[in-house]
């Protein structure tokens, strides 16, 4: 009896260590077909052409295609959902920006749980929200803005790219902070927001350096504040709210790469060198560079934002009382 113990003992130790040799084998190996990116948003925004940049050159040190999918509506969430569902093999790859941990908190029910069920890879890129105003209002400093709203509550109005959008917690975030009432009115999109703040027909918008650089360097639009702690590099002359004496307002746009939770290490490691490799080759550096800021693409770097991120969402939603359009 004892001498058939040890063989079933050396037995079963022979077929754990043939699991862990092929386990390492096939990690070694991969990728050993295409990889996907799902991108939640429509074809042609700013998170598409990201991460079409991104892929391109992940895919070329990967040695497979990357294949970029468009999945959009429900605010991000239809596109994560079916991200979650993919098996947790690397072959799968979400996209995701701020709207990821924003939409925990305003949706109820989702199929999937943002902080479980996935695992950051790293940061594409991040950048402020710019404040700007239409120049008839003469408001031109944080401090401007905020007065103008104590003086007229409930008349100052802030476009947005509807309810529960970045663009519209952060206005959220600035009346707690600044102890002010705005009203936030809501667009489909930032093109007609802009529009309608340089016609008068809005007061003023949080929007990407991106979408109003141009407006402010011809006049048409008044670049009042931007929404980080720290002056951006991109757009050094504009003041934070911070030194307006707003302490502590820290609002930035992120875009990001995650996977499904139990993707095996070496293909995390692996994925997560490819992308910050990538970050650092100076054509895709160069590209991201022109429209924010370009980070290092860690996991330890977007895994501590996302810390952040979670309960400061969490806590303007409720305080909001934000509900789902």
């Amino acid at each position: 009896m004892k001498r058939l113990s040890n063989a079933v003992a050396l037995a079963l130790l022979g077929m754990a260590l043939a699991l862990v040799s092929t386990t390492t084998a096939l990690a070694q190996a991969w990728p050993t077909k295409p990889i996907r990116i799902i991108v939640p948003y429509a074809p042609g925004g700013a998170s598409d052409s990201l991460t079409r940049t991104v892929a391109r050159k992940m895919s070329e040190l990967l040695g497979q295609p990357i294949i970029v999918e468009n999945k959009p509506g429900g605010a991000s969430t239809i596109g994560i959902a079916e991200a979650a569902r993919a098996p947790a093999d690397g072959y799968t790859i979400m996209h995701v920006a701020v709207p990821f941990v924003i939409t925990q908190f305003v949706y109820p029910n989702l199929p999937y749980d943002g902080a479980k069920d996935f695992v950051p890879l790293g940061l594409l890129q991040t950048a402020p929200l710019v404040l700007v105003v239409n120049p008839a209002l003469n408001i031109r400093t944080p401090a401007d803005y905020i007065q103008a709203a104590k003086k007229r509550p409930g008349e100052i109005m802030y476009a947005t790219s509807g309810s529960g959008s970045v663009t519209h917690l952060t206005g959220e975030l600035l009346k707690i902070q600044a102890g002010i009432d705005i009203v936030p009115v809501p667009y489909r999109g930032g093109g007609q927001s802009v529009m309608d703040v340089i016609g008068g027909q809005v007061t003023s918008a949080f929007l990407s350096p991106i979408e109003v650089s141009q407006h402010i360097k011809s006049g048409k639009l008044v670049g009042v504040a931007v929404s980080t702690i720290k002056r951006s590099p991109s757009l050094p002359d504009l003041p934070t709210f911070a030194e307006a004496g707003v302490d502590g307002f820290d609002v930035m746009g992120w875009f990001g790469l995650i996977v499904r939770t139990g993707t095996p290490p070496e293909v995390i490691a692996k994925l997560s060198d490819a992308l910050r490799r990538s970050l650092q080759s100076p054509e895709v550096h160069e590209r991201i560079a022109q429209t924010g800021n370009v980070p290092q693409g860690s996991i330890e770097e977007f895994a501590d934002l996302l810390a952040r991120e979670y309960p400061r969402w969490s806590r303007v939603v409720k305080a909001a009382n934000i509900k789902p359009d």
